[in-house]
């Protein structure tokens, strides 16, 4: 019998965890191939690959970012190969299973929850009586054509799973695509909005067992694992072991967990501020709301003054980068009060900020609820809500353009220096400049086109001067910086019009491998040429004191700076200076 696991993944560099489990699983009976395509992918090219593969019976892990592609996909297999057995598993098919197996009549059969066991026993059935009955946590059709729907299977004993991490045909393409791994299954939370609430209890993994297969990871040539437990740092002391070993062993591969910050202990933070290098291990952290009506009626336990004082003390060790997640749209949050934890968030300073808009999750209570809530919602997956009593349509869509500008120009840290001086200087608050600029971008239609690097920088100054933003120029020179420092080597154009001439440039270059001291002493330090200045530096002037703004975070008018970035030869980055200039400075040296 030929056997086939597959799934689309969101995109190329994600691999399906569940595909390994299976093969795992089955493997000491059954030979497995795995198939893994994305949801761009065409669906004739990826039903040519399986067909051309020629399976008996193909079984597809389905979640909510790829299941309407997947019904596409089967679709087309069945009418192609109607003896062919297909199979349903995955997260998004293991509730309201009944309108799966009526949507999807191509469908023969729906493992329902955790699907190791029930695959291999739906496997030897299909080689031998086809006594589907007796196979627990299976949806299948009768003889008559009937769905019959099996009770549920009892949870498995974690040791009992092989590991899915030692399969040759995975090692080559290890460095170039996310490893997800899990150390656990299960959740101690109840929040209604996820699926994760639903399973009771958290079991784990051998914790040797867990060891031993991120080792052979990383010597393999893993450089990204993304760890999949709920809430890693439930359990402290099996925490605090992976992370130390982890730390002894990470070979420059970079580790990113889900924690629940508000119940991180401080003797974890204290030892991964101490010993943990910067930059091996990410952290995401869901706080969804700090409105504490909101987190009571989702039944989310969550205190965030604790979770401010984690992320900050993580934040002021500079070891770790902090993913912090929102949920647009949840019951009793309006705007106004999405506004405000938006900005209790973003005052964090999280190097990423991702909003994310409610998805009403077949299986949650959540959803059971919707009706009291007033929600409305898309039919299908992604089943985004539409509105709700609190959040009307038109308020999502604004917060939408939020979202949009906040990925652009703060997730993607093209200009952070402008973004915080903009916040913390020009508008009443993060969300009022997100929001304002998005409804700017939106008006001009900038959301339907592509973007390069210069034409973010064009906008955002568009949409300074049309508001009338005062001393419009210092604002620029933060720009100006942001800009050369988004280059690993002398940018070729700009997109502003230069302050200085050529002629200008190089009397100032001439005069910063002369006089090297009077920029600073770390820049006479590097001893730089008049030659290697002008291959490799920059220079702009800027309206303000420099060194006085980044100092003191004041910022002074006068005759102002002239602002060094000097590019590193190899591409590794840029660094840059400032020199005060005279009043008198630039008309001397252009008379030279």
């Amino acid at each position: 019998m030929n056997v086939v696991v597959s799934s689309l993944n969101a995109k190329y560099i994600h691999t399906c965890l569940a595909l390994r489990y299976l093969k795992a699983y089955c493997r000491n009976e059954f030979e497995i191939a795995m198939a893994e395509y994305t949801i761009k992918d065409p669906p004739l090219h990826i039903v040519t690959d399986l067909i051309r593969r020629d399976p008996d019976v193909i079984g597809f892990s389905c979640y909510i970012w790829n299941i309407e592609e997947t019904i596409r996909v089967v679709g087309m297999l069945k009418k192609i190969k109607p003896e062919l057995k297909i199979v349903l598993g995955g997260p998004e098919v293991s509730y309201d299973t009944d309108y799966w197996m009526d949507r999807v009549p191509e469908a023969d059969f729906i493992v329902m929850g955790e699907g190791e066991e029930t695959f291999l026993h739906l496997l030897r059935e299909l080689a031998g009586e086809g006594k589907f009955h007796f196979v627990f946590g299976l949806a299948y059709r009768n003889a008559k054509g009937e769905v019959c729907i099996n009770p549920a299977r009892p949870k498995m004993n974690l040791d009992d799973i092989p590991s899915p991490h030692r399969f040759p045909e995975d090692v080559p393409a290890l460095p170039n695509r996310v490893v997800y791994f899990e150390t656990s299954r299960g959740c101690p939370f109840s929040c209604q909005f996820c699926l994760s609430s639903i399973e009771v209890g958290v079991r784990y993994f051998d914790l040797e067992r867990t060891k031993a297969d991120l080792l052979y990871l990383i010597e393999s040539g893993a450089r990204l694992i993304k760890f999949v437990d709920r809430t890693f740092n439930i359990k402290r002391d099996y925490a605090l072991d992976i992370f130390r070993f982890l730390i002894d062993n990470h070979n420059g591969c970079v580790f990113q967990f889900e924690i629940t910050a508000d119940i991180m202990r401080p003797e974890v933070l204290d030892f991964l501020a101490e010993h943990a290098p910067p930059g091996i291990f990410r952290f995401e952290v869901g706080v969804q709301s700090t409105n504490e009506r909101t987190n009571e009626l989702v039944q989310r336990r969550q205190n965030f003054a604790k979770l401010a004082r984690t992320v900050t003390k993580v934040k002021e060790s500079g070891k770790i980068a902090q993913h912090l997640d929102l949920i647009a749209g949840l019951p009793e949050e309006d705007y106004d009060s999405f506004r405000k934890t938006f900005n209790d968030v973003f005052a964090l300073g999280p190097e990423e900020l991702q909003l994310g808009f409610l998805k009403m999750l077949r299986g949650t209570g959540l959803r059971r609820d919707a009706d009291k809530y007033g929600y409305v919602y898309m039919d299908h997956a992604p089943y985004e809500i539409l509105g709700n009593a609190m959040m009307p349509f038109s308020d999502l869509m604004r917060i939408k353009r939020v979202e949009d500008v906040l990925e652009k120009y703060w997730n993607a840290h093209r200009m952070d220096r402008t973004v915080r001086y903009l916040i913390g200087k020009r508008f009443p608050s993060a969300f009022d400049f997100f929001q304002q600029f998005g409804d700017y971008w939106e008006e001009r239609g900038w959301q339907k086109i592509g973007h390069q690097l210069e034409d973010l920088f064009v906008r955002l100054r568009a949409f300074l001067a049309d508001r009338g933003t005062p001393n419009l120029d210092e604002i620029e020179a933060l720009m100006k910086l942001d800009y050369f420092l988004n280059h690993n080597y002398k940018p070729r154009k700009i997109w502003w019009e230069p302050t200085l001439d050529k002629p200008r440039q190089a009397s100032f270059l001439k005069l910063l491998a002369d006089e090297p001291e009077r920029v600073s002493p770390d820049f006479a330090a590097r001893g730089l040429t008049e030659k290697e200045l002008h291959k490799h530096a920059v220079v702009e002037t800027v309206p303000f004191d420099w060194a006085l703004y980044e100092r003191e975070d004041v910022l002074v008018r006068g005759a102002g700076s002239l602002l060094v970035v000097v590019y590193e030869p190899d591409g590794t980055g840029a660094s840059h200076y400032a020199m005060p200039l005279a009043s008198n400075q630039a008309e001397s040296l252009t008379a030279k």
